[in-house]
């Protein structure tokens, strides 16, 4: 690829596993009886029920959450027509969308078929397989034709997201920049550049909503779409205007409103100024928008501006619409994805917008306190109420409107299935990268002359989330970066062997951190040769924020310099080590898994309150559970008693920590079963998601066995407790493994700092 960001997609794509999406059962497999219910001869009972009554099909099997994603490859993002197996990494991307937003499965399915009526043949015959078809990637104006033909010849939901998900989230970012100006949407003249599928679908979506057609001008490659043009097909001539424009600087001017589905560079900050007062500007070509967002907001102080980029306010991005939309119209089994349902996704999205930002997203974004105005006129794709906000608007409009085959009567019990679904894949680690990529802190690297740490440090560079510092033997290091093609541009560079002013500086500066703690000013300048310890003070000293260390280093060698040079923070009393495991309820966070090997009670306590306060800075909000082989006292001995203690020190002196115990893990983590069981917890109904182990042993064990038994990524683990940002890898820790482990650190480093 020619953009070095994006050098590992390859490799991303082929190792392991090759591709992005798998298969998984849904029910048991391990016995003989499980394997003669799920095939012969127990399947034969269902199969002989939707017999009866094919509508039993969605009660029997997968269809009513299976959606199939399908092209033909003849329009693939920007690439042009590829074919479909080139277009396979896409579809295969669209269907992990749908399954880490909206729980819903995906089969993505590649034809090789070109004409309108091969395509709307075959996926006509899919349908008894599908609750529904998500088209991608298809060019114009076949993509009109074959949806408007598998809507009226299918009877479950279609959409053609290239031409309606931009136009939803669009429209939605519309209505609210309207209201914010205060101009009505039938005053409002628009010009839109680009005529492809998308932009029709803006163009038809914004009338829906109330813009006056002749006030749209819409141009294409061969210039203004002009009623006196004889080449536009239906779609074009919708929009062809009777005035006398010939540019888009003509139509500019004047203007309120312009959408932009074409390609970059094409609008000037002359056409800007051309504009009415408070322009709304919608530059929506992907990578790179028609006009850059810093020279378009240079060039009217009341602009509002939208763009398909994160980096910018206001993006405008699909994933805020389909998974949402297909989510509710599955969940009332709609025969389609009608107007009705497509403006009440608007409107919510548009509402959204309204609420309060909850606080993760605004942290997510280094925000202290975003809200609805000029640079906040659409959600966040990050905000999790989107599924419980859009799905269920969406949901009542297809009731509404007579489409939907299995009303829903219980809205409330709705939106918890809809909460309760969020849980399948947390956006954990996108949010931290997003938070530590809005202020990057400078972070050493201790063992840099490892090839999987100079890896990790140059995807920290691309991603814009860390500065790195690479400690190690120039030789070695710089021969790696040559030998594996790394780029390191204005990256420092240094070797502690060779820097002997540094060493006595940051050595006396030990000396008398230590003197009365066993180490004399010989041993303070002599450690500071090893990495670990050179580093350690870099960042005590301020000439760095972090360090990352640990890779190929037993634990104790590299805790114990972090340990001796930073010393616990003014409000800890204790250092401990938290590993967060990722898994289908979201992020768990296990402490204390690595330092205090049999902890008093007074030390769960701070443990506890550590525990909280890094989980809270890591955008989650903790549940703490203090684990036992014990309920409430169901049995005796040493470790229930502490844990007794320490829980009753807490509610007493911070009651507005969610912690309880002691308690067995099961019900820890079963909250159905744990709030039958004992009503008066004050865990209640709510998922735990932070546990606290009575000992070293049972911590350590307990996330081993789920990194290798229940095959969760675990990452840590994180320190606690210091005074600085130092986190220590696992032995053997992949590129992957490091990465999260720098996107962690500099999100500590900037709660330090």
């Amino acid at each position: 690829m020619s953009d070095k960001r994006y050098t590992d997609a390859l490799s991303y794509h082929a190792d392991g596993r090759p591709g992005k999406i798998q298969v998984i059962p849904t029910k048991p497999t391990q016995t003989q009886r499980d394997l003669t219910l799920a095939y012969s001869p127990g399947v034969a009972e269902p199969c002989l029920k939707i017999a009866e009554n094919i509508d039993d099909v969605y009660k029997y099997t997968a269809k009513g959450n299976l959606v199939a994603v399908i092209t033909n490859g003849t329009a693939v993002l920007g690439l042009g027509d590829i074919g479909p197996e080139a277009a396979k990494p896409v579809m295969e991307g669209k269907a992990l969308l749908f399954k880490i937003f909206a729980d819903i499965d995906v089969f993505d399915i590649e034809l090789n078929c070109k004409t309108v009526d091969e395509f709307v043949a075959t996926v006509k015959a899919l349908e008894p397989t599908f609750g529904g078809v998500n088209l991608e990637d298809i060019k114009a104006p076949e993509c009109f034709e074959i949806e408007q033909r598998l809507k009226a010849e299918l009877s479950i939901p279609i959409m053609h997201d290239d031409q309606h998900g931009t136009a939803i989230i669009s429209a939605a970012a519309l209505l609210n920049a309207a209201e914010i100006i205060g101009k009505k949407l039938s005053k409002m003249k628009m010009v839109i550049n680009g005529a492809g599928a998308a932009a029709i679908s803006c163009g038809k979506l914004f009338v829906a909503l109330g813009v006056d057609v002749k006030n749209i001008v819409m141009l294409d490659s061969k210039g203004v779409i002009r009623n006196d043009r004889t080449d536009l097909d239906a779609n074009k001539g919708y929009f062809a205007t009777s005035r006398k424009i010939d540019t888009l600087e003509e139509a500019m001017k004047d203007s309120d409103v312009f959408v932009g589905l074409s390609k970059k560079d094409i609008l000037n900050q002359a056409m800007i100024k051309s504009m009415a007062k408070n322009p709304i500007v919608f530059a929506m070509a992907n990578p790179d928008p028609e006009i850059e967002y810093d020279l378009a907001i240079a060039a009217r102080k009341d602009l509002i501006m939208a763009t398909g980029r994160s980096d910018h306010p206001n993006q405008v991005n699909n994933v805020l619409g389909f998974p949402f939309i297909f989510r509710g119209a599955l969940d009332v089994r709609a025969t389609c994805i009608n107007e009705e349902m497509k403006l009440a996704a608007v409107k919510a999205i548009a509402q959204l917008a309204h609420e309060p930002v909850l606080e993760m997203v605004n942290v997510a974004y280094n925000e202290r306190n975003m809200s609805f105005g000029r640079n906040y006129i659409i959600p966040k794709p990050i905000d999790p109420r989107l599924i419980y906000i859009v799905a269920p608007a969406v949901a009542k409009a297809a009731i509404a409107s007579g489409v939907a085959k299995r009303p829903i009567t219980d809205w409330a019990a709705y939106e918890e299935e809809l909460k309760n679904r969020l849980g399948i894949d947390d956006k954990f680690l996108s949010r931290i990268a997003i938070q530590a990529r809005k202020t990057p802190k400078r972070v050493v690297f201790t063992e840099a002359d490892n090839y999987k740490i100079l890896k990790a440090a140059q995807i920290a560079i691309e991603d814009g989330t860390a500065i790195p510092i690479l400690l190690g033997q120039r030789d070695k290091i710089n021969q790696l970066i040559a030998e594996n093609g790394l780029i390191f541009d204005n990256v420092k560079i240094i070797d502690p062997a060779e820097e002997p002013e540094m060493r006595k500086i940051y050595g006396e500066n030990l000396y008398e951190m230590r003197q009365r703690k066993g180490m004399s000013l010989y041993d303070c300048k002599k450690v500071m040769v090893h990495r670990n310890y050179y580093g350690s003070m870099m960042v005590q000293f301020g000439d760095a924020d972090a360090v990352i260390s640990g890779l190929t280093k037993n634990y104790p060698s590299t805790i114990r310099p972090a340990l001796q040079v930073m010393g616990t923070n003014q409000t800890s009393k204790v250092v401990a080590g938290m590993y967060i495991m990722l898994t289908k309820l979201g992020p768990m966070f296990f402490s204390d898994t690595t330092v205090n090997i049999n902890p008093t009670w007074e030390d769960l306590v701070n443990i506890t309150i550590v525990t909280y306060e890094k989980v809270k800075k890591l955008q989650a909000e903790p549940v703490i559970a203090m684990l036992s082989y014990s309920n409430f006292g169901s049995a005796d001995g040493e470790e229930v008693n502490k844990i007794k203690k320490a829980v009753a020190y807490l509610h007493e002196h911070h009651p507005h920590i969610i912690v309880d115990g002691d308690i067995q893990a099961n019900y820890a983590i079963n909250s159905i079963r744990r709030h039958e069981m004992f009503p008066f917890s004050k865990l209640g109904k709510k998922q735990v998601n932070t546990f606290i182990f009575p000992n070293l042993a049972a911590g350590n064990i307990c996330y081993k066995l789920m990194q290798e038994l229940g095959g969760f990524e675990a990452i840590g683990p994180v320190l606690m407790g210091l005074n600085k940002s130092v986190h220590i890898l696992q032995l053997g820790s992949s590129v992957r493994e490091i990465v999260n482990m720098v996107n962690i650190a500099v999100v500590d480093a900037q709660s330090n700092g």
